[in-house]
């Protein structure tokens, strides 16, 4: 069921609860103001009986003093001699249209049980007269049921207007509702570009402009993306370049020497052992270059020996080149049995900050820390400087660090850098077993 037919369901529910609520009260009401109104009646027509009536004026000939029970409601007077003869009956009249009388149920929920009033009078001449008072309530029930038809006319009214008001309402609320799901499937097929309106309701605005802060960071982040791939594949061809460029200077060129000197070799004139000597060391530094090329395209070590030999051989070459430099390692020896994915990660983490530190940090100590949390089970690496530190707008301006962290959130881990300006820097990364 959809949001616009379960809330008018639950609304229309609820006005019948509240409309079957309100007749029964109605209803109620009805029974206490007509039993009310018919008991005030009688006890009326008695008090003027009692007070502006003498029977010793009254005789069989003449019934004049009962013209004054005339302004009586809803009652009918019956004066009833001892032998049951009526001698005047004074029945007070219903002026209600019989088109406009209640139906039988409502006049049947009003019904009571009303008691007559009989007084005993005795005339001037000496006969003794029975005075009957008998409620009519008929007419105060039809008062009773027009006053109900206008309640519930009026309710009936005010809730149309409240349904109107609330369709009103929902329609805009809905509205708003589409162009937010229209905008989640624009950003579902990769159109970060869209942006939602602002909405009269707090709610719907906070939840749009939710909506476009979502977009406007998978915007960023798309274009981050893009930028960091154009740059990735970059890196690349400037690899095959140089792999292409050192292949043809250092093997081109020493494969063509160790040619030149093996055809040299068969002329008789030959000294065989400078050229032996010279083929060596062409093949020496082939090997050197090798090695050296074979270390930044994929380290050896780490397969062969490990992750810990493969960061101490990586510390000790940047050792080397930058002796003035204090270089710190601490790791936990377990680190080698890390997964082999993992550990090609870390170490090209770990490659990446070092060079950065070189390059741009002018750092005087450079610790790195890779440590295994057994409590939950998470391994936390940490590499920190004393250089010059950078800004927050610095930070990511280069693409080294957007490098690191797409390392590290591939690894489903969590990245820290703290640094600022003259303070150094600190990354820690936090990366589940």
């Amino acid at each position: 069921m959809s949001l616009r037919n379960q809330i008018i369901f639950r609304i229309l529910l609820s006005a019948i609860v509240i409309l079957l609520l309100a007749g029964s009260l109605t209803l109620w009401q009805a029974r206490r103001s007509v039993e009310k109104e018919i008991s005030s009646s009688i006890q009326l027509a008695v008090d003027i009986m009692n007070l502006g009536f003498n029977p010793l004026n009254l005789s069989s000939h003449n019934l004049s003093d009962f013209h004054a029970l005339q302004p009586t409601r809803h009652l009918s007077i019956q004066l009833q001699t001892a032998d049951g003869r009526l001698l005047s009956i004074q029945d007070q009249a219903l002026d209600t249209q019989p088109e406009s009388l209640p139906p039988d149920w409502f006049v049947f929920a009003m019904a009571i049980d009303y008691p007559k009033i009989e007084h005993q009078i005795m005339t001037g001449d000496g006969q003794n007269l029975k005075l009957i008072i008998s409620p009519h309530p008929l007419d105060e029930i039809t008062e009773a049921w027009q006053e109900s038809i206008m309640f519930f006319s009026s309710m009936s009214l005010l809730m149309a207007l409240s349904f109107f008001a609330i369709h009103l309402v929902l329609s805009k609320s809905l509205a708003a509702i589409s162009d937010m799901v229209k905008a989640l499937r624009s950003i579902e097929t990769g159109n970060y570009h869209h942006r939602l309106p602002s909405f009269s309701a707090l709610e719907l605005d906070t939840i749009a402009n939710a909506i476009n802060h979502l977009s406007s960071e998978l915007q960023q982040a798309q274009s981050a993306n893009q930028a960091l791939t154009r740059h990735t594949l970059s890196i690349q061809e400037t690899e095959r370049q140089q792999l292409s460029q050192d292949l043809h200077d250092e093997f081109g060129q020493s494969l063509t020497a160790i040619k030149v000197m093996a055809a040299a070799a068969v002329s008789p004139k030959a000294d065989l052992q400078q050229i032996s000597r010279s083929i060596q060391d062409s093949c020496e530094h082939l090997m050197q270059v090798l090695r050296s090329m074979m270390q930044q395209l994929h380290p050896l070590t780490l397969g062969q020996l490990g992750l810990a030999a493969t960061l101490e051989e990586l510390v000790s070459v940047w050792q080397k080149r930058y002796p003035n430099l204090d270089w710190q390692l601490d790791y936990d020896p377990d680190i080698d049995h890390l997964p082999d994915a993992l550990s090609i990660q870390l170490f090209r983490v770990i490659q990446e900050c070092l060079t950065n530190c070189v390059r741009h940090a002018q750092a005087q100590q450079i610790k790195i820390e890779l440590h295994t949390l057994e409590t939950t089970q998470e391994l936390q690496l940490a590499i920190s400087d004393d250089g010059q530190g950078c800004s927050d707008q610095q930070l990511y301006s280069g693409f080294g660090l957007k490098g690191i962290r797409e390392r590290i959130y591939s690894l489903k881990g969590r990245l820290d850098i703290i640094t600022a300006p003259q303070q150094g820097m600190q990354i820690t990364a936090i990366i589940p077993l």
